[in-house]
């Protein structure tokens, strides 16, 4: 069984793999000061669940986007698990080229949102992710990774205009039934949700005049569910992409996967 870890800025998703297959995963915060000992408390419990000990874990693969994070989890790795883990990054054979530059700076959820897009839907394609950041990430015709588009995430608009604006509140992420607000806590749900969806609508024909066809384009992040089916353009919902590519790209390190059967 393979432990996939997928790290964001504000979650950290833990999912298991029986060879090639998706078990399951948990979500947990992200939280930069947690211990190695920690997040093991985290494991085990989650594995209890499935009626999984850790003895059942051969191997450990990991996508982060918090240096401080993966350093954690690299430790754990070592202490319980005595592993190094695969950590994702440009210098692997991730089965797609990276037409970007510097290479090194792409994010690794990126990379593996990319290398799923492409195995499960081909290419061109869009991957919309729906993070602390919501993201746009591109396959060309020749199903490269040529590079994308970062806005502000829904979670940080709205923080945004709470923490700036005093006398505006706090609301749930959800959308109104109209897009005239009749109150004051509608009228920010309206203008964070439909904003958001026709902002993203809008990059996608952007991109896609840019690679002159009409790409497939899939949604992925927590929040994917809830947006995807507003948009004229997204037509598949994925909300753990970056799992299925962190282990599509474990797979191909034949080395590895040889060691670990």
């Amino acid at each position: 069984m393979i432990l996939a870890v997928d790290v964001g800025n504000t979650h950290i998703e833990i999912g298991v793999f029986e060879e090639d297959t998706y078990l399951t995963s948990w979500r947990i915060a992200t939280g930069v000061h947690r211990t190695e000992d920690e997040l093991m408390a985290f494991i085990q419990q989650f594995l209890q669940t499935i009626n999984r000990t850790p003895g059942d874990i051969r191997d450990i693969a990991i996508s982060s986007v918090v240096p401080t994070i993966t350093q954690i989890f690299s430790k754990l790795a070592e202490k319980y698990f005595q592993l190094e883990p695969l950590v994702v990054g440009h210098q692997l054979d991730l089965g797609i080229e990276i037409d970007y530059e510097p290479k090194y700076s792409v994010g690794a959820d990126r990379l593996c949102n990319a290398v799923a897009a492409k195995a499960k839907y081909g290419f061109p394609s869009i991957v919309v992710d729906f993070g602390t950041a919501t993201t746009l990430d591109v396959l060309g015709d020749k199903g490269e990774y040529c590079g994308g588009i970062i806005t502000p995430g829904l979670e940080i608009s709205a923080w945004g205009l709470y923490k700036r604006a005093t006398k505006l509140p706090k609301i749930p992420l959800e959308f109104p039934e109209k897009a005239i607000g009749r109150t004051t806590e509608t009228s920010i749900q309206s203008g964070i949700m439909f904003g958001t969806v026709k902002m993203i609508d809008g990059l996608i024909e952007l991109v896609s005049d840019e690679l002159k066809g009409s790409p497939t384009v899939i949604a992925t992040g927590g929040i994917s569910p809830l947006l995807a089916p507003r948009s004229k353009y997204i037509e598949h919902v994925e909300p753990s992409l970056v799992l299925d590519g962190l282990m599509l790209i474990y797979q191909l390190q034949d080395g590895r996967t040889a060691l670990r059967k």
